[in-house]
């Protein structure tokens, strides 16, 4: 069974492709997708720290910070993963996560 090692590991190497891409690719799409990808992650660390609470919405702040923005929001669901009080949420949320790290294929 993967844990929150595994999330990191993935998400650090998406954040380094990301890291690495020219400003062409960038604005093409792919600083968006990574966006996106941070944004739904976390989403999912604030849904695990706090469920009753509404997930604030990480901002957009520029295409050269995405990489950076998705190492953050990944590392930030690793840390709520380890410490969740329900497992079962923790392992779907890491499921999750990794699945979707694994389909993003837009940079």
């Amino acid at each position: 069974m993967p844990d929150a090692a595994t999330l990191e590991a993935a998400v650090d190497a998406a954040a380094d492709r990301l890291r690495r891409l020219p400003e062409s690719r960038l604005r093409r799409g792919a600083a968006t997708a990574g966006l996106d990808l941070a944004r739904e992650l976390a989403r999912r660390a604030q849904l695990l720290e706090n469920p009753a609470a509404p997930p604030r919405e990480l901002p957009d702040d520029g295409v050269f910070v995405t990489g950076d923005q998705l190492a953050v929001a990944g590392h930030d669901l690793a840390h709520a993963i380890r410490h969740a009080p329900d497992p079962a949420a923790a392992r779907a949320a890491l499921t999750t996560a990794l699945a979707l790290l694994s389909s993003a294929t837009d940079f």
